[in-house]
């Protein structure tokens, strides 16, 4: 069992439960112990015994992921665990290792990785109190600076400015936390705290801050890049991006909405999105690419065929592809090796049925993750859905929300799902026959909630039976109305509904300007 204890561990949470004695005899406690103190007292919560393990923290690497994740003595998981209490003392620690340096004791630590922590929907911490992605980003950025005036503020050992420690994480800059991850960014090279970026999201951000934060975060390190909502990204500013910065790490890149259009494309442009592909295939390590609400129809071959590397991820929902895009993708080197595919808000069943069934056998060995939303799966497309998936024996993931399907079809699907052995997470659309007769699909945003929701707990009830029939408890079935949860959007949400309402007016007072100036 996961949370299972070993004797070993069950004495680490016996010591670090009373915090003040655990403080006061950290110093005779073994090197080699620290690790396991460290995840005994995150999962008790302990702050104070956090803050003063980091402090004194004798290794030379510390791993949030590794530190947190499966050990020997204590097999869950804690990773997920965004406990602000925990988190919060764990980085305030970090500054106190360099503030309260002195010469007679030996500092080793080199390397800081936080970016094993991971953004969930559901905590388990007692606090309920969480520290995402941005907050992260947020305290990180403030103390390196505080360290930085502390630093100068006092007269410090001159041992601390030996002290430099590779903080590797997982930034999200938006416009309210612009500033200070600049100054925190450009003062990297006197601080002994150097943060690294190996992620990088953006949102709420004008393209002018955009391309300045990109160039002085050491590109040379990213891995993951997201540009995701309102930063006005268009093509040919990312062809300025791929021709002024070289990105040799990166596995993983999202472009934001309407990157691309094909409608307004012109000759410039055809040469425009072809130099974009060849750019994108010099970038040798990239895996993920998501492009999803641009309009690429007849366009995914020359955006995708000058990578050298096969992808494993791909987002192309709500894209526009045609049969051509559709035949490419199924022949294509990424079929093979695709193991997450999203291909909402296409008309699969009748745009591109075969050449869809033949991109899925050519994926199905590795598929673990695939998104069909909106896709206009109708009962008649079920038994050819199942065919489809049958060989998929190494799905975890089905996501089919917005299809019209009735309550029927959805227990024929079930039945089916329950043989998918490595299933963990389906998310499921209201049947059909719970919502009132003549609604059309896509269903808009008005009417997604006008439907019978006693009708519809009962149907998810038999769904869930069904599960339960099979012995596959282990199987969520769930269905988020409006989408699967975003960590980072749910975090910042305020600020983007804020954004979206400047934005909305801006349109409105140019349109009523517009007005004026005809009447």
């Amino acid at each position: 069992s996961a949370t299972m204890k070993s004797l070993r561990f069950i004495s680490a949470e016996a010591f670090v439960s009373n915090a003040e004695f655990a403080r006061k005899n950290l110093g005779d406690v073994a090197h080699n112990l620290f690790p396991l103190l460290f995840k005994a007292s995150y999962l008790l919560e302990q702050g104070e015994v956090i803050h003063d393990l980091v402090e004194n923290w004798p290794l030379v690497d510390f791993n949030m992921g590794q530190l947190l994740g499966t050990t020997a003595d204590y097999q869950e998981d804690l990773s997920h665990r965004t406990c602000s209490v925990c988190l919060e003392s764990c980085l305030t620690g970090l500054r106190d290792y360099v503030l309260n340096h002195s010469s007679a004791c030996v500092r080793r630590l080199k390397v800081v990785d936080l970016t094993g922590v991971k953004d969930v929907e559901v905590q388990f911490c007692k606090c309920k109190k969480t520290m995402g992605r941005w907050a992260r980003t947020q305290l990180l950025s403030k103390l390196c600076l505080e360290l930085l005036f502390y630093l100068q503020q006092r007269q410090c050992d001159p041992g601390i400015f030996k002290i430099s420690i590779d903080v590797l994480i997982d930034l999200f800059v938006t416009e309210r936390n612009y500033e200070l991850v600049v100054q925190a960014l450009l003062k990297k090279c006197y601080c002994p705290l150097k943060l690294c970026c190996v992620a990088l999201r953006f949102d709420n951000l004008a393209l002018q801050k955009f391309f300045y934060i990109i160039k002085i975060t050491d590109p040379s390190l990213l891995v993951k890049l997201e540009i995701v909502h309102n930063v006005r990204l268009e093509m040919e500013h990312l062809e300025i991006l791929f021709n002024s910065i070289h990105f040799p790490l990166l596995m993983s890149l999202t472009l934001p909405a309407r990157t691309f259009d094909v409608r307004r494309f012109t000759a410039t442009d055809e040469q425009t999105l072809t130099n974009i592909g060849e750019k994108m295939g010099e970038i040798t390590q990239l895996t993920e690419l998501s492009v999803s609400f641009s309009v690429l129809t007849g366009r995914i071959q020359k955006l995708l065929s000058p990578l050298k590397t096969p992808l494993k991820m791909l987002d192309v929902s709500n894209c526009s592809l045609n049969h051509a895009d559709m035949t490419y993708l199924a022949n294509s080197i990424h079929a093979n090796h695709l193991e997450a595919l999203d291909l909402s808000g296409h008309s699969i069943p009748d745009l591109y049925p075969s050449a869809f069934f033949k991109l899925l056998s050519h994926s199905s060995s590795v598929l673990r993750s695939l998104t069909l939303e909106d896709c206009n799966i109708q009962d008649n497309h079920v038994n050819m859905l199942i065919l489809g998936l049958n060989s998929c024996q190494k799905l975890q993931e089905f996501k089919f929300l917005g299809n019209p399907l009735s309550s029927q079809a959805l227990k024929h699907l079930f039945i089916f799902l329950c043989e998918l052995p490595m299933l963990k997470n389906v998310e499921f659309p209201v049947p059909r026959d719970c919502y009132p007769i003549g609604i059309t699909y896509p269903i808009d945003d008005a009417s997604l909630c006008r439907f019978d929701y006693q009708k519809y707990e009962t149907v998810a009830e038999e769904l869930k039976l069904i599960l339960l029939q099979a012995n596959r408890e282990d199987v969520k079935a769930s269905t988020p109305l409006f989408g699967s949860y975003d960590a980072a959007v749910q975090e910042t949400k305020n600020e983007l509904g804020a954004y979206l309402m400047k934005s909305f007016k801006e349109t409105l007072e140019k349109f009523t300007s517009s007005l004026n100036k005809i009447t």
